[in-house]
């Protein structure tokens, strides 16, 4: 096995020639239902719609988005981000949260993946711990579409690379899920365990919930999940 490990970066560099060499193969593909009717409410929850700036959405290449907080007695419970993109292309691919949440100004105080089931399937996605200022958050986020629903960063790239290069297409999402912690989460205390957890189990209600919405607009094969 450890032979192999060789040929890996040799594998990585074709595939990526044919990604650049056949840009003009790449066609864009529409989503089977607006994303507006992702989570559009929850019984129990004000829903209010957010807007992504221009410049940001330029800078992200994004197609199109949608992002929402969903509140109760006027404090936020969670927000969600599904961005969406037609076709990627060199300089025109998503941007993974793990880079852009520092320059939003949150530290990563904790990284790891999370396992949920959805539909009798085990699906896995990165759970991260985050603190900016006095606040602390538990962030979810997934690369979905194709018929994958995927975590790590570098099964991402491979698979992109690869369906550039024989499929033609490389429509996909990313999918985020932002659980606010109430008190103080990385106090070492029994009560910070304890907010963690209760954050986490809403943390998991909603990306089970997100992944199977997100799979219901998404494109021809890309809303059936057959891996991971």
């Amino acid at each position: 096995m450890h032979r192999f490990r060789g040929y890996v970066p040799a594998l990585v560099f074709l595939a990526g020639c044919a990604f650049l060499w056949r840009p003009h193969a790449q066609r864009s593909v529409p989503l089977a239902l607006p994303l507006s009717t992702v989570l559009q409410g929850m019984t129990g929850y004000e829903v209010h719609d957010q807007v992504v700036s221009d410049d940001e959405r330029r800078v992200a290449g994004m197609t199109d988005y949608v992002a929402r907080a969903y509140s109760r007695d006027s404090v936020v419970a969670f927000t969600t981000l599904v961005s969406y993109y037609d076709h990627q292309a060199q300089g025109k691919t998503i941007h993974s949260p793990r880079n852009c949440l520092p320059g939003a100004g949150w530290e990563i105080l904790r990284a790891g993946t999370r396992k949920l089931s959805v539909d009798g399937a085990s699906r896995t996605v990165n759970q991260y711990i985050l603190k900016n200022g006095t606040a602390t958050a538990v962030a979810y986020y997934w690369y979905q579409g194709r018929g994958r629903v995927v975590a790590n960063e570098y099964r991402v790239k491979w698979n992109l690379l690869r369906d550039a290069a024989l499929l033609g297409h490389t429509e996909e999402a990313l999918v985020r899920v932002v659980v606010p912690v109430v008190g103080d989460a990385i106090a070492d205390s029994a009560s910070a365990d304890r907010s963690l957890a209760e954050a986490s189990v809403v943390g998991d209600q909603i990306a089970t919930r997100m992944i199977r919405e997100v799979a219901r607009v998404l494109p021809g094969k890309s809303a059936a999940i057959p891996i991971s």
